[in-house]
């Protein structure tokens, strides 16, 4: 019986273990969780979500204090187009935090970041110019662009030193989305080195409509390998979403995947930046605990716990302090349907939200509970405790049952 460790992602020479683990903001795919995977010889994403924040909370630097100083005077305006980032601090905020992590890395893995696109941040290419240029001078091992198309990214940093030499990948979810990734990029003459193919069990935002369920991740990649194979491109393509133990990956390894991206089953590791409660929710949830709904701002689905504190909660809209999803014209959609609710409830200390959340907030207090379709098996990976609560594996142990394991079977931690 084959197991995941009888195949191996090549990188030119360079060989790893063909278990990436996915890159979830806010924090929850820490720096401790990626340097665990690269220690195992996979590969291990940063996300750069909210990457002021993460900085603040991690290395009590004062990035959100400064900002909300800077622009309390528009906390009560409706108009936030002059709540802008400093693209300074930015860059270095970006390059504290993968600069730490590449100083602590040991093993034969790789350490990338996971940039979205969506963090439109009020200057939608400026800012992600500065996130995907300070990444690379802090020595990341890799880019994958991520929540959106990315149809200019390439050209962002095609003039940067190492545009050539650091891995770059990007995420799709249809083959029409790589075409038109590859066709925006051909100029610079330059592919992806990689391509995560994300299917609709994923957790968080959905590459898909809310017809998510008439789709399937198998279907997807071999679409997408038969179109490769034709036009005689040789990318590794690397599956995720809903992959759920190491005979999960097998099934795609032996079908020409080169790698599987794994996250769901991480979120309840000691490693994750979930808090301990929130973890024991995902352990607790059932199937019917969850759903995919539209209540992000950026205009993707996103698959979440019905019980997450965000969902129809009606705080105001948070954007001196964060405003990471604040478009080009300072405008965002749950700044218009919170002030819709507060014009239709005059006097009413606080309202309710149903139609969209505040994401920046409420990720950064982790009340948005977003999470993977096989989350309601996440019970079964582990002990219960005495007091009802279960016991929290390691990212090493979930990391080599993917690796080891075989006839669906999932080893618990003793």
């Amino acid at each position: 019986m084959m197991r995941v460790d009888d195949f191996r992602l090549m990188f030119g020479k360079q060989e790893l273990v063909p278990i990436v683990i996915g890159g979830m903001g806010v924090d929850i795919s820490t720096a401790s969780l990626a340097l665990e995977a690269a220690r195992l010889g996979g590969i291990g994403h940063l996300s750069d979500a909210m990457i002021k924040t993460v900085t603040d909370r991690r290395f009590n630097t004062k990035y959100v204090r400064d900002k909300i100083l800077k622009y309390k005077a528009q906390a009560a305006s409706m108009d936030k187009s002059e709540v802008k980032f400093n693209l300074g601090y930015l860059a270095e905020a970006t390059k504290l935090h993968v600069s730490k992590a590449m100083e602590a890395k040991r093993g034969a893995g790789m350490i990338f970041v996971n940039c979205m696109e969506k963090l439109t941040m009020n200057a939608p290419k400026e800012t992600l110019r500065v996130r995907l240029r300070a990444a690379l001078d802090a020595g990341i091992d890799g880019i994958t662009l991520a929540a959106g198309l990315h149809l200019g990214s390439f050209q962002l940093i095609e003039d940067h030193p190492r545009f050539r030499h650091a891995f770059l990948g990007v995420i799709v979810s249809s083959l029409r989305a790589l075409q038109l990734f590859l066709r925006k990029t051909a100029s610079c003459n330059r592919l992806p080195d990689y391509v995560v193919v994300e299917g609709p069990l994923a957790g968080g935002h959905l590459g898909f409509g809310m017809d998510w369920a008439k789709y399937d991740l198998a279907t997807i990649v071999g679409e997408i390998k038969a179109w490769m194979t034709a036009q005689k491109i040789n990318i590794p393509l690397i599956p995720a979403g809903g992959i759920f133990t190491g005979s999960d990956a097998v099934n795609f390894l032996n079908n020409g995947a080169s790698a599987v991206q794994v996250a769901t089953r991480f979120t309840i590791s000691k490693e994750c930046g979930l808090p301990e409660d929130v973890k024991q929710e995902y352990f607790r949830a059932n199937e019917g605990d969850i759903e995919v709904n539209q209540i992000s701002p950026t205009g993707y689905p996103m698959r979440m716990l019905k019980s997450s504190p965000a969902i129809g909660s009606g705080l105001r809209p948070n954007c001196e302090a964060y405003g990471y999803l604040l478009d080009g014209n300072g405008r965002c959609a749950y700044i218009d349907a919170y002030n819709r609710e507060a014009a239709a409830n005059p006097g009413v200390a606080r309202v309710t939200v149903t139609d969209k959340t505040c994401l920046c907030t409420q990720m950064r207090n982790f009340d948005l509970w977003t999470c993977g379709h096989y989350t309601y098996r996440l019970k079964d990976t582990t002990r219960q405790l005495e007091d009802g609560t279960y016991l929290l594996p390691s990212a090493e142990h979930i990391f080599k049952d993917y690796q080891f394991s075989t006839d669906n079977k999932i080893v618990v931690p003793a």
